[in-house]
């Protein structure tokens, strides 16, 4: 019998590793962080921008995660990448059992960590303008190799923002992926039955205990106080440190992404500083 899958889904920068090391520890769960990244990062790309169809997408989706849950030993198998944000139609369907947990985070915080902690290999303007000349004439431009840093979505071609997106710089980037990573998000799970998702904040998690047992419920897993803890420390940090966003750095993510913040329940919020 195949594994029951649950899917982690958000922006980045946003616990998704920290949860992937709390739920990797308890019985009964595979858990992976951005699982065949390599295959299912330009996958998403290519899907959200209209350049690979229902049939390739499933196919991949089937090859890959289909084929891990086939052979899983657990009861359980999770994903916890903010890759699988733009297949979620898709993954819904291959997996109708499949609950999806929509995992957010304040976008001043997740934009500054992008930027200042993995510059290098998000919105980089050499590898953003390589991905838009393939999405510019796929017929003629070659496909970026399937290194992370080249394959971060720009805006479809009918989008408002898509020429004003070509004059923004790095910062801006990442804050219109935020944004609209959070909205595709939205809009597809608004789709589904209210038992196949949840929403859960980051800040929340870390604040209080009923949120992570709630959480848990959902998918069918048992809660200890040792899970809670972990939440006390942050992970996955490459750089120990973090800053509040300069007011130039500030206009620009309002002016991008206020609207989501206000959506997401964040625009009352005060920014804050993680300490380390």
């Amino acid at each position: 019998m195949a594994a029951k899958p649950f899917f982690i889904i958000s922006s980045g920068r946003s616990g998704t590793a920290m949860l992937h090391k709390v739920l990797s520890g308890i019985d009964g769960v595979e858990m992976h962080h951005e699982y065949a990244v390599q295959i299912i990062q330009p996958l998403a790309v290519r899907r959200y921008l209209g350049l690979a169809d229902t049939a390739e997408t499933s196919r991949v989706l089937n090859d890959t995660y289909g084929a891990a849950l086939r052979y899983s030993e657990q009861h359980c198998w999770g994903d916890s990448s903010n890759k699988l944000s733009w297949l979620i139609p898709d993954l819904a369907a291959l997996f109708p059992d499949a609950r999806f947990v929509h995992l957010v985070r304040d976008g001043r915080k997740v934009t500054g960590s992008y930027f200042r902690k993995l510059g290098a290999e998000c919105y980089d303007d050499r590898s953003n303008a390589i991905l838009q000349a393939f999405y510019d004439d796929p017929a003629n431009t070659p496909a970026p190799p399937p290194e992370k840093k080249y394959w971060w979505p720009v805006p479809r071609k009918d989008a408002a923002d898509a020429q004003a997106f070509r004059l923004f710089d790095q910062f801006e980037r990442i804050a219109w992926h935020w944004a609209e990573i959070n909205r595709v998000i939205l809009d597809a799970l608004s789709k589904l039955p209210e038992h196949r998702k949840v929403f859960v904040r980051l800040e929340d998690l870390r604040s209080s205990p009923d949120t992570l047992k709630e959480l848990l419920h959902f998918l069918n897993l048992g809660y200890r106080d040792a899970h809670f803890a972990m939440f006390q420390r942050p992970h996955n940090v490459n750089r120990p440190q973090d800053t509040l966003l300069s007011p130039r750095e500030r206009d620009a993510f309002d002016r991008i992404a206020g609207t989501m913040m206000t959506r997401l329940g964040y625009a009352e919020r005060g920014e804050y500083v993680v300490n380390y």
